[in-house]
């Protein structure tokens, strides 16, 4: 059920975009795993085109907000009005209160309109004004970046960033695949929509992820990949505790999408560059010296042996 999912949604969203299945499949285990992305990529690579559509495969509600310098916290959290009819104050809800919540170039708006989302992805609600309201389940957002735009634009500090478990890139299409790009879009002009899936298989693979059973040997395994990032002389600071967690949800969430009810050690490579390359802050020399946060990482996976054999002994056991 869960690999023909994958499936499904990998088909639906190639009808609007080609070459990105494995950022559909990232995107997807974020999302069954109540995590969050954040996607970097040069302008018109299609980032707002593919969060739109994987949401309306997904059957879930969708919101953007463009973020600019004049973005203001109430622009996306909402804010009390005064309703002459009632004499009352009431509550008007933002674009935040949505299922997939796209912060398009969130790094164009001042930190603290990007703050406003930290209470919303960390835990689900929103405050305002000494008030609590909920969000909707599922809540996932998916940020985009412009690499290559340095005026105008504000560093997300490293709280808002840890709250991303996966930090995306989306890159240059191959030859191939952009000519199938182009033949997809000489056959069908660029406003059109695809059909959602049926309802109900979100909530088949969040069961599912529930049931994936880690073994003691890979909690080891994720402990001493997020212990070793902070001891590299390269990295100023290393990996979080909340790192290490996010890489344990996202490897159950991989596994469930992959089908399995337990996760394997590739779980964990596949996911550790892309769960831990925003969360690493590299010294000033090793910056100057070319190092990159995925060097550091792959450094690190090749340095500590994967564990073997017993995963599936006591699969669904809690």
């Amino acid at each position: 059920m869960a690999m023909k999912a994958l499936e499904a949604v990998n088909e639906k969203v190639s009808q609007v975009i080609v070459g990105y299945s494995e950022i559909v499949e990232d995107m997807l285990t974020a999302l069954v795993a109540g995590g969050h992305v954040i996607i970097e990529g040069v302008p018109g690579i299609a980032k707002t085109t593919l969060a739109k559509t994987f949401a309306r495969v997904t059957g879930l509600k969708f919101c953007r907000v463009q973020f600019t310098q004049d973005l203001l916290p109430a622009d996306i959290t909402g804010h009390y009005y005064f309703n002459y009819e009632t004499n009352q104050f009431e509550f008007r809800e933002g674009p935040i209160f949505t299922n997939v919540l796209l912060a398009d170039e969130i790094n164009r708006a001042p930190t603290k309109t990007q703050s406003a989302l930290l209470e919303a992805m960390e835990e689900g609600q929103v405050t305002v004004e000494g008030s609590t309201f909920p969000l909707p389940r599922p809540f996932f957002v998916i940020a985009t970046i412009n690499p290559i735009e340095h005026e105008g634009v504000y560093t997300l500090p490293e709280a808002q960033l840890d709250r991303f478990m996966f930090k995306l890139k989306m890159g240059y299409l191959p030859r191939e695949v952009e000519l199938a790009m182009l033949k997809l879009k000489n056959q069908k002009y660029r406003f059109y929509e695809v059909d959602p899936l049926e309802e109900g298989f979100l909530k088949s693979l969040r069961e599912a992820f529930l049931k994936v059973y880690a073994d003691e040997e890979i909690l080891r395994y994720i402990g001493d990949l997020v212990r070793a990032t902070r001891e590299r002389d390269e990295v100023l600071y290393g990996a979080s505790p909340r790192a290490a967690e996010q890489i344990l949800y996202a490897s159950k969430a991989r596994a469930a999408v992959q089908g399995r009810d337990f996760v394997l050690p590739d779980d964990v490579k596949d996911v550790a560059v892309k769960a831990l390359r925003h969360r690493l802050i590299l010294s000033v020399e090793a910056e100057m010296s070319g190092v990159t946060p995925e060097r550091v990482i792959e450094d690190v996976l090749r340095s500590i042996p994967p564990v073997t054999g017993g995963f599936q002994k006591q699969a669904g056991r809690k």
